[in-house]
């Protein structure tokens, strides 16, 4: 039997209630008739008890007996409605907890595109405070690839599962989302809302780069072992005959000219080999206690005696790391140089080494932000500065940009480069405090 709900028996209560009252003063006013109508009473006390032979008097108990037992019903009725009170809200704090201490980021829109519900996992996910009552694509930018996702899910009803986004914070920072979008339908099928699950990957995908980037390097050593004992011994060869032609041509002779011509080109020839061989090679790293700041002020002494019209100046906060100290001051030395030949195109160029102990993920590090006002890196060669003998310098090998990488990867670090919205290019460098230790990869058969 479906038991009825609280509201219709509050109905059905007051309406029985109302009509007692009625008939209690009916009822009251025919004993008052009949009482007149005897004349007189005889006093005794067996007369005023209700009697069957009294009608009045029996209605008036019966009536009384009725409102005392629908008085005892209101009270029942009040306290299951109090129960079921409690039960909604035991329900609705159940739902808060679980939604509050969800792993993966919640938001809940309404169709107007409104955030009405969003968990701390999605405030930390999208690095955004007090996100209920904003607009989505104001919280979220207007040109972002997860505004897009949610207009065509609240617009067009689509369902998008385990989509992966790049989601720009107000702090700059680029993060990998995992995006899952449901519409929210009502009985006729329209939207009148949208969920919105979200996974921050990148800590996940920056963990694939960095195999997919040793992968690569374990290929290119694999390669570079059984080609650069080839290149010396020819560029041996090459260089003794351009040596005795050189010693038995007459000076000022084409011949002699021709000779140097041939020596330079295999010095050149050799420093590429040197490079390259320096790449490819197995890093032996030493396990020691590096104190950066230090080492950044004697790199800041070395670039200022080749560039000293470029000032450089190094501020924030800088740790100990453990790891290799030469290594180590060879990629930031690295950085450092090149950030003070693009700023030296520009009038007024300068460069700026910031330091930063970064404690947001589950690995504590120092982050190391080498920034200039240079004409910054072009486009088309964000994603692939870091390639082997890529490069956008006249003279340049493309190999000092790999080297660092290599560097910095096998001591568990990470780099990246943006370019600046005010101008020119960022280098981002990236070191555990505790370097883990990382097998040496020689070989293509290497795996993490």
């Amino acid at each position: 039997m479906v038991a009825p709900s609280a509201g219709s028996l509050w109905v059905l209560t007051g309406t029985l209630f109302s009509l007692l009252l009625v008939g209690a003063f009916v009822a009251v006013i025919v004993a008052r008739r009949l009482l007149r109508g005897t004349g007189k009473t005889t006093g005794n006390l067996d007369d005023l008890k209700p009697r069957s032979d009294n009608p009045a008097a029996f209605m008036t108990a019966s009536m009384q007996a009725v409102i005392q037992k629908l008085k005892e019903q209101e009270r029942e009725l009040e306290a299951l409605h109090r129960a079921e009170r409690e039960r909604a809200q035991q329900t609705e704090r159940l739902s808060e907890a679980v939604t509050r201490n969800m792993p993966a980021g919640l938001l809940l829109l309404n169709s107007a595109g409104l955030v009405t519900s969003a968990n701390p996992a999605a405030e930390l996910a999208l690095d955004v405070k007090s996100l209920v009552y904003r607009r989505y694509s104001e919280v979220l930018g207007a040109g972002s690839r997860l505004t897009e996702l949610l207009a065509g899910c609240l617009e067009h009803g689509r369902t998008y599962r385990r989509e992966e986004v790049e989601y720009l914070t107000a702090s700059s920072e680029l993060r990998q989302l995992g995006v899952t979008i449901s519409p929210i339908l009502n009985n006729t099928n329209d939207v009148t809302g949208a969920i919105c699950l979200l996974s921050d990957l990148t800590e996940l995908a920056a963990l694939q780069k960095q195999i997919h980037m040793k992968e690569n390097l374990a290929a290119l050593g694999e390669l570079s072992a059984g080609i650069a004992h080839e290149f010396k011994n020819a560029l041996a060869t090459i260089s003794g005959y351009a040596q005795m032609i050189r010693s038995e041509a007459q000076p000022g002779t084409e011949l002699r000219e021709h000779g140097e011509l041939i020596l330079n080109q295999t010095r050149a020839l050799t420093h590429v080999v040197t490079e390259f061989l320096k790449f490819a090679r197995p890093l032996q790293l030493a396990n020691e206690q590096v104190a950066l700041r230090p080492m950044i002020d004697r790199v800041l002494i070395e670039v200022a005696e080749i560039l000293p019209d470029v000032p450089i100046t190094a501020v924030g906060e800088f740790a100990d790391v453990s790891g290799d100290d030469a290594l180590l001051r060879q990629a930031i030395l690295n950085l450092v140089r090149n950030a003070a030949e693009a700023a030296a195109e520009n009038p007024g160029g300068r460069v700026v080494i910031r330091g930063e102990i970064d404690n947001s993920g589950t690995l504590q590090g120092q982050r190391i932000s080498i920034a200039d006002n240079g004409p910054g890196v072009p486009p088309e060669s964000i994603t692939k500065i870091f390639m082997p003998f890529y490069t956008t310098k006249t003279n340049g090998t493309g190999l000092g940009l790999a080297v660092v990488q290599k560097i910095v990867v096998q001591h568990g670090g990470t780099i990246e480069v943006r370019n600046q919205p005010e101008g020119g290019a960022d280098f981002i460098l990236w070191l555990p405090f505790v370097r883990e230790p990382v097998r040496e990869i020689d070989s293509a058969d290497a795996r993490i």
